[in-house]
């Protein structure tokens, strides 16, 4: 509703403050596009600045006589009030300004004429006196004998039959003046130099070339010039005798044409005559323009004249639009002081009105949201209070289950235990259905690749994955931080036969393990005290020593949202309780599997045991928190290569980790302790100083940090089959 108002009272001042002054459409229709047409439309334009309310639409018929019929429709359907019209022919145009005539629109016909009566005024140069007087003077400048060929105008236009007429008439009695040929054209250039090329008679035999143009007269004298010299060319002559770079008045200054004809354009003339009409006042039907010859004696001063009112033209047309600047800006100064005004208080309004709702809606959705996050937190606690029982009945059952001597117990026995089994399962679905009706959220989907698919449980790995520690017989370590300690006990009596357990009571606790012990896998709960196990997972990835280390979270949270916050965090898998076992164990053996191939490929990727020295932590781009690492350890062994007691004690003090943080960080990304890393960083260095360099053995010795030149030897062989002497040979 407030948008509507706003809009009503918009459209009120724009109306109240609108001019209502009186708003006239004219089309106008031209027949061709030329430098006389553009001349007076360019004076159509000026003198419609004068005159306020008054929209001018111009088209071009290009010569086209069914073009400018389609033009005129046209202009009919865009509402003009006015048609100024220059007919392309006689017959073909004319019924299209019929129809515009008997629309009631007023139409004047200016420079042709039509084959109707229908029209409101017309307006046009005597084009029969023209004719008339350009054959008069032809005649005279040719003392009275010589041949004449003369170019016409668009057949059936009523300036070329009229030009033509009063040509011929200028002749009668003269007999030794002839034209011996009366060569087709259309108005253009191109039109009359293509006759006169065409033309089969002799060129060299005419003494005057009259145009019933100036661009005729100059596309006649362009043909001539390509079959004689320019002193033998006859005399050209032309009508319009317009201003401008390229115009008549020009050209027989310059001695291109002898003569040509003023047929003025008055576009200014035109434009007050057709507001006249509009406006009801009196107007002359017939309008005879008045025009002059132009000659080489005239040509100059009338340049001069024509240049003088251009210019006085372009700087009137520059006044009028700054005038009519200052005008709108006068005349629109009240309404837009009213309309800011206006939009000021419906602007201030608004933001009053948009503040108390964005206010009373934050409060509503903090109050939501705060309800919700209420909601979401007590159905959370509820599952995990829920489901920590259920796991320690359900998985339990399982193992008992599975056990031989429920096995071999009697049929009532192992019914009474599927009751059990199948009941607890019922529970599960009657907590998750609550749940899922509670918190508005779709039953919980496990997105860790069909972990609790039922077809996936019985799936075994091979517990022996090149699973090795420095004395080759530790078991994989395996951290467990959860703080109900009856799920660790669950969870030791699932893994104690398989791996060497570790186990904390909340995230901080589980932290300062992993960075102490650096286990091979951890099991996190994630509702916890002190630290809960997102916040934990994520100390644990950031962190240099832990960051390789595979997590699990186990946890009662089972909703998509709980699950994606897991992974964000940085678990690698996310388990929801009650969970089976041989679930757990399988995803356990897997994720240690993944960090065995990705130790083999990283090892390919970094050359661990052919190119050690050729990187350093300058070159290598890091990545991620493990290549930074082993960068680091690779720069350490490099700068202290040449020092005989180097000790994974010494390396271990340059990257603030201990002995054994750094061997087992080392060596589960690796695969290789950082002993042997050492060692193979020195014999790859030797390799390259013998067959690089011109250095004794023993000097490659000293500076690869053996102390004895013949356990340097003996080493040597051991990694390459060769003695150093060999490699030299």
């Amino acid at each position: 509703m407030r948008n509507y108002i706003l809009f009503f009272l918009f459209i009120t001042l724009l109306i109240s403050c609108s001019d209502n002054g009186k708003h006239y459409k004219i089309g106008v229709s031209q027949c061709s596009e030329d430098i006389w047409r553009d001349w007076q439309n360019a004076e159509l334009r000026m003198e419609a600045n004068f005159h306020e309310g008054v929209e001018l639409f111009f088209s071009s018929a290009d010569d086209n006589s069914e073009r400018q019929i389609q033009q005129i429709d046209s202009l009919v359907n865009l509402g003009i009030d006015l048609l100024i019209v220059a007919p392309n022919q006689l017959a073909n145009v004319s019924p299209a300004i019929d129809r515009v005539y008997d629309k009631g629109i007023p139409v004047i016909v200016f420079e042709r004429k039509t084959d109707s009566h229908k029209y409101t005024a017309f307006v046009s140069a005597d084009n029969d006196e023209m004719g008339k007087l350009m054959g008069e003077y032809i005649v005279n400048r040719l003392n009275r004998q010589g041949k004449i060929m003369e170019i016409m105008g668009l057949k059936g236009s009523s300036p070329a039959d009229e030009r033509h007429q009063g040509f011929r008439e200028a002749l009668e009695g003269n007999p030794n003046v002839s034209v011996v040929a009366t060569l087709q054209g259309d108005w253009t250039e191109e039109t009359a130099y293509k006759v006169v090329k065409e033309y089969q008679g002799d060129l060299s035999e005419i003494d005057f070339v009259f145009g019933h143009n100036d661009r005729t007269a100059m596309g006649a004298r362009k043909a001539f010039l390509e079959v004689m010299d320019e002193k033998d060319l006859p005399l050209f002559c032309g009508i319009d005798g317009l201003p401008g770079e390229n115009g008549g008045i020009r050209q027989v200054r310059d001695s291109l044409l002898d003569a040509s004809y003023i047929y003025p354009t008055r576009g200014d003339q035109l434009l007050q005559l057709a507001l006249d009409i509009l406006d009801g006042k009196p107007y002359q039907k017939e309008t005879n323009l008045t025009s002059a010859l132009v000659t080489r004696e005239n040509a100059n001063v009338l340049l001069l004249e024509s240049d003088e009112v251009m210019r006085q033209a372009g700087n009137l047309e520059k006044l009028h639009q700054k005038a009519d600047g200052y005008l709108k800006q006068l005349a629109n100064q009240q309404m837009l002081t009213l309309l800011a005004i206006g939009c000021a208080v419906l602007f201030l309004i608004l933001l009053i009105i948009i503040y108390l709702y964005q206010r009373q809606k934050a409060k509503i959705n903090a109050e939501r949201g705060k309800m919700e996050r209420e909601q979401l937190d007590f159905y959370s606690q509820v599952s995990h209070e829920l489901r920590t029982p259920l796991t320690l009945i359900e998985g339990p059952l399982t193992q008992l289950a599975g056990t031989k001597e429920m096995q071999n117990a009697g049929k009532e026995t192992t019914e009474l235990l599927d009751i059990v089994r199948r009941n607890t399962g019922k529970l599960t679905d009657l907590i998750n259905k609550m749940l899922d009706v509670q918190v508005g959220k779709e039953q919980p989907k496990d997105i860790i690749d069909d972990e609790q698919n039922d077809t996936h449980v019985n799936e075994r790995i091979d517990q022996d994955v090149n699973v090795q520690t420095e004395a080759d017989i530790d078991l994989p370590t395996v951290l467990i931080v959860d703080d109900n300690d009856d799920i660790r006990t669950y969870l030791r009596t699932i893994l104690h036969n398989k791996y060497q357990l570790f186990e904390a009571a909340d995230g901080q606790q589980g932290l300062n393990c992993a960075r102490e012990q650096v286990p091979d896998l951890i099991i996190s709960d994630v509702m916890m005290p002190v630290m809960n196990g997102l916040e934990f997972c994520q100390h644990i990835k950031k962190d240099i020593i832990t960051s390789h280390i595979p997590v699990i979270l186990l946890t009662a949270r089972a909703l998509n949202k709980h699950q994606i916050e897991g992974y964000e965090s940085g678990a690698d898998a996310y388990i929801t309780k009650p969970f089976s076992p041989d679930v757990l164990t399988a995803r356990i053996n897997n994720l240690m599997r993944n960090r065995h191939l990705l130790k083999d490929i990283w090892m390919q990727t970094t050359q661990c045991h052919d190119n050690t020295s050729s990187t350093t932590s300058e070159n290598v781009e890091t990545q991620n928190v493990e290549n930074e690492f082993i960068c680091r350890f690779k720069a350490v062994v490099e700068e202290k290569m040449m020092d005989s007691d180097l000790s994974v004690e010494m390396i271990g003090q340059e990257l603030n980790l201990s002995r054994v943080q750094l061997y087992r960080k080392v060596k589960a990304l690796t695969g290789c302790s950082p002993v042997d890393l050492v060692k193979k960083a020195r014999m790859t260095e030797a390799m390259k100083l013998l067959t690089e360099t011109q250095l004794s053995i023993s000097e490659i010795a000293y500076k690869t940090g053996f102390t004895s030149p013949s356990y340097f030897s003996k080493c040597f062989k051991e990694e390459f089959g060769k003695v150093p002497g060999d490699i030299r040979k």
